[in-house]
């Protein structure tokens, strides 16, 4: 069956990733005058395009302001985290009995690509550097992981909330590494290896519980960036950084 979307549709999944990968920053107003300029269409899928964004909890629209992309609480992305654990679980879970080879092949690809983006990724932190665009490319990585095994796992409802539950953390900047977080980066690129593992071996509970304990691991690892940036910038976050609730 054959899915058609709208040009609203397809706005909305640009801005979208825009939105995720902090290409568009919390905080930013988005003007109807403007997309529709952008993007060449007129209000009326602009508007329905900023609806679904809504929908999603990525923007708000303010009364004489405009709509304007939403900033996330410390609060938010802990529940988001403990949600999408559960979800990613349930995911794996599903997935282990349904793995072919060709499943295998597209993780074994993807389990790789992510760990040279890690170990890149590292070695920029440890020199002190920091790189915004390896940090984005990264996040893809990760992402293109995790849905080898929501397309594996024969549940579309279920990979579609995680999916949401994923949207809901900050984008590329938060991501950059630093030399102190080191540890819980190796620790993030040795899981992604022992989900690998466990789904090649059909083992389903053991699938779900690496799953599970790598996203609580992932936002522990957010929750340390975070804290980090906020010492670093004296007790004040940058613009569009998650506060606590």
């Amino acid at each position: 069956m054959v899915t058609l979307t709208t040009k609203a549709d397809d706005i909305a999944v640009l801005l979208e990733s825009e939105i995720v990968s902090g290409l568009i920053v919390p905080g930013t107003v988005l003007r109807q005058e403007q997309l529709s300029e952008r993007f060449g269409v007129s209000r009326t899928p602009i508007r329905e395009a900023l609806s679904r964004l809504a929908a999603l909890g990525l923007v708000s629209f303010e009364p004489n302001r405009g709509v304007r992309v939403r900033p996330v609480s410390r609060g938010e992305l802990r529940q988001a985290f403990l949600v999408r654990a559960e979800l990613e679980g349930l995911a794996a879970e599903l997935a282990a009995p349904r793995m072919t080879a060709s499943d295998l092949d597209a993780l074994d690809a993807a389990e790789q690509r992510f760990s040279e983006l890690t170990d890149r990724l590292r070695s920029s932190a440890r020199q002190g550097s920091s790189d915004p665009a390896l940090a984005n490319e990264w996040t893809r990585a990760n992402h293109a992981f995790h849905d080898v095994i929501y397309e594996a796992c024969g549940a579309p409802y279920v990979a579609a909330v995680a999916r949401n539950a994923r949207r809901t953390f900050t984008g590329r900047q938060t991501w950059i590494a630093r030399g102190e977080l080191d540890d819980l980066y190796a620790r993030n690129d040795a899981q992604h290896r022992a989900i690998r593992e466990a789904l090649a071996a059909g083992s389903a509970p053991g699938a779900r519980a690496l799953a599970r304990q790598h996203v609580l691991s992932s936002g522990e690892l957010l929750e340390a960036i975070l804290d980090h940036v906020e010492q670093q910038s004296g007790g004040t976050l940058p613009p569009g950084r998650a506060r606590s609730a």
